[in-house]
């Protein structure tokens, strides 16, 4: 049990706690390492190393990979990956046209998923319909593999009742503005819950299971229903002070020169308005082509279409001078895009905006390196799957200081495998 007053004693805990989470860390980025390898990597001593890889492998969270066999004199060096049965989180994404549930495990794979696609309904009724996604989810774990659910990641935009003209949207959303919907998810499923805006949480997923294996500092942008994004810095989520950093969705642009925008009666825009999917399927509709679902919306990127490439064309005129406004204040060398559609619109986005940062690249600035995302449309559930898994072992500096998860989720507990 962690001492509950400050000392040396909660100082070494905490320390123990932060280098067990950089050890496993260094495994998920290298695949496999010996003892050796960590403890060079680490610069801690040998001794400090086995006694730390022998709790985490009694903990289940790292597993014997067999010996390294090439180059080696003397006894092969026995080596250690992660055990992705060591922990598992669910994650539940809600937007404001779908909620999709996640259960993955320590490695990042999907192990099983529902999603609904549907205007969110009122928070009672969300509840019921999570809460039985939750308990169909968690029904593919035998019971020891229950025993290390991490808890339940909640991802959703901050502010559901706002933006609905920039995102067409003739729906009333304020009830949600109003209620804490993780707590109430929290008491209705009996586990915790760890909140992050939809953005911060793919970002997170990327960090943790994706890019940032070998990327520490990047900006994420997510294009969906409306345009979600986070920053990494230095191997930590960046939150701002109400968890909204980042918040690419919002930065002012000039008005879309599309006919099926809506109408402006001030000079600025925001960029969701323009590059976001419900733009994309706000001009489709005005085009006179049906949208009725997610998969009408893939099958006309697919199609490569006239209506398509005039979106497209907008969306990249508003994106690439915001994120280059990003750039010079974050000042993160990549840039990682993902999209909730596919079918080489992410390929033609990563190309197109790459060309546009470039011909406005200023003097004695780089052109940062554009990244493909790794989750695509299962994003933001696997980002918010992650986030009990992100809590509980990545080290983040909170933990040197002893802050507990608690500060950014409801009735999260860090925990400790000494």
């Amino acid at each position: 049990m962690r001492p509950s007053g400050p000392g040396r004693g909660t100082n070494s805990i905490n320390l123990r706690l932060y280098n067990e989470r950089t050890l496993l860390q260094r495994l998920r980025r290298t695949g496999e390492a010996s003892k050796a390898d960590l403890a060079r990597w680490a610069q801690l001593t040998n001794t400090a190393v086995g006694s730390i890889v022998q709790s985490l492998e009694e903990s289940h969270l790292i597993e014997a990979a067999g010996r390294r066999q090439e180059g080696q004199r003397g006894q092969p060096a026995g080596l250690y990956r992660i055990n992705p049965e060591g922990a598992y989180g669910i994650g539940v994404r809600l937007d404001r046209t779908s909620i999709e549930t996640v259960l993955i495990d320590l490695g990042g794979r999907i192990l099983a998923r529902e999603a609904h696609d549907l205007l969110l309904p009122h928070p009672d009724e969300a509840l019921a319909l999570v809460r039985k996604s939750v308990t169909r989810v968690l029904g593919v774990l035998e019971g020891a593999q229950r025993r290390r659910l991490m808890g339940v990641g909640l991802a959703q935009p901050y502010n559901l009742g706002s933006w609905l003209r920039e995102l067409d949207l003739k729906a009333d959303f304020r009830v949600w503005d109003d209620v804490d919907f993780g707590t109430m998810l929290s008491q209705a499923v009996g586990h915790p819950v760890f909140k992050e805006n939809d953005g911060n949480a793919a970002a997170i997923a990327e960090l943790f299971f994706g890019v940032g294996r070998e990327e520490n500092d990047f900006l994420y942008v997510f294009i969906g229903a409306a345009l979600g994004a986070g920053a990494v810095i230095g191997g930590e989520s960046l939150r701002g002070s109400s968890g909204n950093a980042a918040d690419l969705g919002l930065m002012p642009v000039l008005p879309s020169r599309l006919a099926s925008a809506p109408p402006l009666d001030r000079r600025w825009d925001i960029l969701l308005s323009r590059a976001s999917l419900n733009a994309l399927t706000r001009h489709l509709r005005h085009c006179g082509l049906p949208v009725r679902n997610h998969d009408d919306l893939e099958a006309h990127v697919k199609s490569g279409s006239r209506e398509v490439a005039e979106w497209l064309d907008d969306c990249v005129d508003a994106l690439v001078p915001s994120l280059r406004a990003s750039l010079a204040v974050l000042d993160l060398p990549a840039v990682v895009i993902d999209c909730d559609v596919d079918n080489g619109l992410v390929d033609e986005l990563i190309q197109r905006v790459d060309a546009g940062l470039g011909q406005i690249a200023p003097e004695a600035r780089q052109t940062p390196r554009l990244l493909r995302g790794s989750f695509g449309a299962n994003a933001g559930a696997v980002g918010a799957a992650s986030l009990p898994m992100f809590f509980s072992f990545s080290p983040r500096a909170d933990v040197l200081r002893g802050q507990p998860a608690s500060a950014f989720s409801h009735t999260a507990k860090e925990t400790s495998h000494a």
